[in-house]
């Protein structure tokens, strides 16, 4: 009996195109994340490892997709192929199924390696730039979410007893950053009773 082939597939933000990852590539079911790399919570992930079965095939864009260092790279092919379970990485062109030879296993830690040093690269290069284009005057960081006046609205109903959440969907934003405008303003925002509860 033939087995499925499952699509796992990771982006770091909501807005991302998950798309041309697996693009053109014959899937039963995919499984996707909306994680950073360094996101330990991959609950799609640990879904997809729970419901992966013998003969079935998971793949993946790319090694870097699937985890977030080598440790984690070896201990998510390891969990799949001990189900006997197919792991293919279409980037790098390599399959593991448990059965592997010693220059395959030798190769899954070089790649991931590689893969490791290059999101560390990347990572280098935009601090590098940041810090160009501040001393150049340039940078500005990251616009507000809320101008001033949604910011004063905001703050007000939430001390009024809006909910933060209803608030928080009706102004497209997170309520973390709900929060983190109530806090730039303590004096109007509500007030925690004993039990904790705005």
């Amino acid at each position: 009996m033939t087995g499925q082939t499952f699509g796992y597939i990771r982006v770091s933000s909501l807005d991302q195109n998950t798309v041309r990852q697996l693009d053109g590539e014959h899937l039963d079911r995919v499984f996707m994340d909306h994680a950073s790399g360094k996101d330990q919570n991959r609950p799609q992930l640990e879904a997809l490892i729970d419901f992966a079965r013998d003969g079935d095939t998971v793949l993946v864009h790319s090694m870097d997709r699937l985890a977030r260092n080598l440790d984690d790279l070896r201990a998510s092919v390891r969990r799949l192929t001990e189900k006997k379970v197919q792991v293919r990485f279409v980037k790098e062109n390599l399959t593991f199924t448990g059965d592997d030879t010693a220059m395959a296993t030798f190769l899954l830690s070089v790649m991931g390696a590689f893969a490791e040093f290059e999101r560390a690269l990347i990572r280098e290069r935009q601090r590098e730039g940041i810090t160009l284009a501040k001393k150049a005057g340039v940078y500005k960081g990251r616009g507000k979410a809320l101008n001033d006046g949604q910011a004063a609205d905001l703050v007000r109903r939430a001390a009024a007893g809006e909910a933060k959440a209803a608030l928080a969907r009706e102004f497209g934003v997170s309520r973390q950053t709900v929060y983190q405008y109530l806090n730039r303003n303590p004096s109007r925002a509500p007030q925690t009773n004993r039990a904790g509860v705005c």
